[in-house]
């Protein structure tokens, strides 16, 4: 995939986004930008608002506060066109989401076909394409039960990528997998990355997030807490409920 020329304006731009279920609020003024090129990790733990954060980008929650910018256009706006915001956005979850009747091929081409109109043939094409480089070519006939999960959460990936997204939001992907099918899954984004990929992730898996990310963010009660580099929020962080974090991670085993 060919980087894109940066332009200069953020990939994405959160601004003071709140989302709240009944009485539960789940999103706390949220504030992000995320540049060309950038690979965002949010780390935290269970129910601090990684999951809703994502789905808020894609449109899958609409917001109660703030607005959110892909490419200085507010999707948030009135009237928004959602379908064609979600053809820039691509999100693929913790659970595989495949049509099961349907063969490899046909999922990866489904949206391609009938949300961007492109011919079959061009659209198989380019699915084969993706599919030759994450090294499924031999998977596009045979339905998804006939993969592993490791091999499901790839096509779901590649899926995600055939509609071209600027941005690609990956909310625990490797969470549904055994341990030994995390670390194929781990590759495919992590050759994303190298290739420029805009990436937004929401994982447990820290020294994966370590090794990825041009930044971590660490979301507590739905706000982002701390962010910084890396190397500074795992060795030193700042704040004392991302120190308490990442200590449980550690005797956990987990970093």
């Amino acid at each position: 995939m060919t980087a894109a020329v940066s332009t200069g304006v953020p990939a994405l731009r959160v601004e003071g986004v709140s989302k709240s279920f009944g009485a539960l609020e789940v999103l706390r003024g949220i504030n992000l930008d995320v540049a060309e090129h950038e690979v965002i990790a949010l780390i935290g733990a269970s129910g601090s608002g990684k999951s809703t954060l994502l789905r808020c980008i894609n449109l899958l929650e609409p917001v109660d506060e703030g607005r959110i910018l892909i490419g200085g256009e507010e999707i948030t706006a009135r009237r928004v066109n959602v379908d064609r915001i979600r053809r820039r956005v691509g999100i693929v979850f913790q659970s595989f989401n495949l049509f099961p009747h349907m063969r490899v091929i046909d999922n990866v081409t489904l949206a391609p076909r009938h949300v961007a109109k492109r011919p079959k043939a061009e659209a198989e094409t380019d699915a084969m394409r993706l599919l030759e480089r994450f090294g499924l070519a031999d998977k596009a006939g045979q339905l998804p039960d006939r993969l592993s999960g490791g091999q499901q959460q790839r096509v779901a990936i590649v899926r995600a990528l055939a509609m071209q997204p600027d941005l690609l939001l990956l909310d625990e992907v490797t969470s549904a997998l055994d341990p030994e099918l995390v670390a194929e899954v781990l590759s495919v984004i992590r050759e994303l990355a190298a290739g420029g990929m805009t990436m937004l992730l929401a994982t447990h898996e820290m020294g994966f997030a370590r090794d990825i990310a041009s930044r971590v963010c660490f979301l507590d009660a739905g706000r982002i807490l701390e962010q910084g580099p890396p190397a500074q929020i795992f060795a030193e962080p700042r704040e004392a409920r991302t120190r308490q974090f990442l200590n449980r991670i550690i005797e956990a085993g987990r970093l």
